[in-house]
């Protein structure tokens, strides 16, 4: 029997392998939860680096929510990196949700992102 890690992996790895396959060279929106902030990256796998990247402990974030745990805190962490990207001359990504449901501050994340100009 695996332990909750353990097949928190194993999604992961089975998500990430769907999106190599499916991305077509398109950067990757990766996206990190922990119990107290949220994490953002975009990723070029092919030159294997970081293009852009923001999280709920960024200065332009940090004072504005109240917590780095919440959905507003996602929110405030899409758009940021949706502009970041932009910045970067990237519009089109594939979404990393890694090993984490498709809910609460992920798809919040995720919306924010769109709606900030991202297409995925």
């Amino acid at each position: 029997m695996m332990n909750s890690r353990e097949l928190f992996e194993r999604r992961k790895k089975r998500n990430r392998y769907q999106l190599r396959k499916r991305g077509g060279g398109k950067p990757r929106l990766s996206v990190f939860r922990s119990s107290k902030h949220i994490y953002a990256q975009l990723i070029d796998d092919g030159a294997g680096q970081t293009v852009a990247a923001a999280s709920t402990l960024d200065e332009a974030i940090a004072g504005k929510v109240k917590t780095g745990a919440d959905k507003d805190a996602a929110v405030a962490v899409g758009k940021l990196i949706a502009e970041r990207a932009k910045e970067a001359g990237v519009e089109k990504v594939v979404f990393d949700r890694g090993g984490y449901r498709f809910h609460g501050r992920v798809k919040a994340l995720a919306d924010a992102a769109r709606e900030a100009g991202l297409n995925f």
